[in-house]
């Protein structure tokens, strides 16, 4: 079961690596189509303000320098290259982000929720001292935002769906009900969400989602786009083979956005 697009590739236009080189790497890996989903936010609050400046991660302004770049990079390479955005999610920023996104008017959009109340979810700090009620109640939130998420109807692709596995002090707190909770909200949908090998191969050694989850999508019909979530070109091979090794074994195909 060949992995032919990978739908969730970053340069350096977020926190990846040069355009090329990810690029030579995917065509070493047998790809024949790549979205670069870089990161973007375009929430008005200020503490996502100040750090979109300190970090740079800043394409809702550099989009169009990328698209140029991305026509450019056509020309030389044998690849569809897909000019897509990975955009921060929260559902106060749906008018935002439909604006956002009518204007930039990208191949595709993957919708994420990073961030939970302004609280990151990936980082460990901010859990390390709460009980368990508060973990609980912090990942029951997720969940209803991602919800909200695919139910927004905004995105083609939805990110790595239970990002708390990710985060030690936050990981077990996903529950069955979470998963029907989202599992019927796609079963409603047009976004698809995605098998992420970005943490298969690291030290939490797990797609996203998890065995559990995906049972329960696979139980309402859902079925799922290939993302590598590479930041390094030499992540791109290896991930490939995951996401190859993982459809190949339940005889499956992933979903392909564009024939």
């Amino acid at each position: 079961m060949s992995v032919v697009h990978d739908y969730h590739v970053h340069s350096n236009y977020s926190d990846g690596t040069q355009m090329p080189r990810m690029l030579d790497a995917a065509a070493d890996a047998g790809l024949r189509g790549v979205g670069f989903a870089d990161h973007c936010n375009v929430a008005e609050r200020e503490g996502l303000q100040r750090e979109k400046r300190e970090y740079g991660i800043n394409l809702d302004r550099t989009y169009p320098l990328r698209r140029e770049a991305i026509e450019s990079l056509r020309e030389q390479y044998d690849l569809r290259i897909f000019d897509a955005v990975e955009l921060d999610y929260d559902p106060r920023d749906e008018g935002d982000i439909a604006s956002f996104l009518d204007e930039a008017d990208f191949d595709y959009a993957v919708g994420s929720v990073h961030r939970v109340a302004g609280t990151n979810v990936q980082r460990s700090a901010p859990f390390a001292d709460q009980s368990e009620r508060e973990r609980r109640a912090f990942v029951d939130d997720y969940y209803e935002r991602l919800a909200d998420l695919v139910e927004s109807e905004l995105f083609a692709v939805a990110a790595h769906v239970d990002l708390p596995e990710r985060t030690p002090e936050l990981r077990g707190y996903t529950t069955a009900d979470h998963h029907e909770l989202v599992a019927d909200a796609f079963r409603g949908s047009r976004t698809v969400p995605e098998l992420n090998a970005g943490r298969v191969l690291r030290d939490y050694g797990e797609y996203h989602p998890a065995s559990d989850f995906r049972a329960a999508l696979r139980e309402r019909g859902v079925a799922f786009v290939a993302g590598s979530d590479s930041h390094e070109p030499d992540e791109i091979r290896n991930r490939k083979r995951a996401l190859e090794d993982h459809f190949a074994e339940r005889e499956a195909e992933p979903v392909q956005l564009f024939d």
